[in-house]
């Protein structure tokens, strides 16, 4: 099979792979629907990650069943599967908690920008839609494999509630989905910061009512002036870098939340400025998999629409244009077709 391997910053290939494999009986193999470039995917294509060698990249992916492992019976050969990017057996007692990103066999999806993906815990990662869904469709599921998925847990984790006031902090594919979770949640205000005009028109079309273009303290002095000095409710910090979790902590009201969702790079947090804050502070990896089955059913239902995120498809063969239109912002979120 053909897929996408970095060798090191700025240099990701199209190469000929060694085809999937069942390797456990938990195992399935899928062939890929389409797939994509995630923001997370920048941090080593920058350099920000060490590439200590070459290796597989990708971790969002929908597609059809081609094989199973013995234990699976979940999902069967032929039909069209939705999972996430943390793999989960989904029955230990982290999964019935919740927390299927923190399960005790998890494994990190690496391997999704090709056309066919081997699926660990696929018994308790896939869930499969009832027919095989229209193609317009596709890019909404895929979405909601981590970007839907994770946005949604920012706003979740960030307590945002009816009648509430939130703010979006990134304005990536997650920061957008993130003001979905936010709307869908019954948020009254949803404040998206942001400095790009379509990325501002998207986050409007997804039901933010307001727009802040200043960054760091000067938007955090913005959103205090909008809140009467007081701060918001609940922040989505979308991004990952010390100055966003700055943003985001600063412009919490005191017993206010922050759920944080960006990976974190050089991100240091003063415990005793929080002490004092009261604001309140939960994020990590998004537990995709809870969601899934919901999230799926607003996007085929046609209430959600996230797929909207993807301004660029390329076929998979292009997938380094994918990557350069990102980084360079040319684009929110590249679709990858095989």
């Amino acid at each position: 099979m053909r897929g996408a391997v970095i060798h090191a910053p700025g240099d990701v290939r199209f190469e000929t792979l060694d085809d999937p494999q069942i390797l456990e009986p938990t195992d399935a193999i899928i062939r890929t629907a389409v797939t994509c470039v995630c923001g997370t995917d920048l941090w080593p294509w920058r350099g920000l990650d060490a590439t200590d060698e070459a290796h597989p990249m990708g971790h969002e992916y929908v597609g059809f069943v081609e094989a199973v492992g013995s234990e699976v019976t979940s999902v069967r050969p032929g039909q069209f599967v939705v999972g996430s990017f943390a793999t989960s057996d989904n029955t230990c007692a982290n999964c019935r908690n919740g927390w299927q990103s923190n399960c005790v066999n998890r494994e990190f999806m690496t391997t999704c920008q090709a056309e066919y993906v081997r699926i660990p815990n696929a018994q308790g990662t896939l869930v499969a839609t009832e027919e095989v869904p229209g193609e317009e469709f596709w890019p909404g599921l895929l979405a909601v494999s981590d970007v839907m998925g994770t946005g949604w847990y920012a706003a979740e984790a960030a307590e945002v509630g009816p009648g509430s006031t939130a703010v979006v902090v990134g304005d990536g594919a997650v920061g957008l989905c993130g003001v979905i979770a936010a709307k869908e949640m019954g948020a009254e205000r949803i404040i998206a910061m942001s400095r790009h005009e379509s990325r501002q028109k998207l986050a409007r079309e997804f039901g933010a009512t307001d727009i802040v273009t200043e960054r760091g303290e000067d938007g955090v002095a913005r959103i205090k002036e909008m809140t009467d000095g007081i701060g918001v409710d609940s922040v989505l910090e979308c991004v990952g870098t010390g100055e966003a979790m700055r943003q985001a902590l600063h412009s919490a009201r005191p017993g206010g939340n922050v759920g944080f969702v960006g990976l974190p790079h050089e991100v240091v947090i003063d415990a005793e400025e929080l002490f004092f804050t009261h604001v309140g502070l939960r994020g990590g990896p998004a537990p995709v998999r809870r969601f899934l089955p919901d999230l799926i059913d607003r996007v085929l239902s046609g209430r959600i629409d996230p797929g909207r995120v993807f301004d660029l498809t390329l076929p998979l063969e292009q997938v380094e244009e994918g990557y350069r239109a990102m980084d360079e912002r040319r684009a929110i979120k590249a679709l990858l077709t095989p």
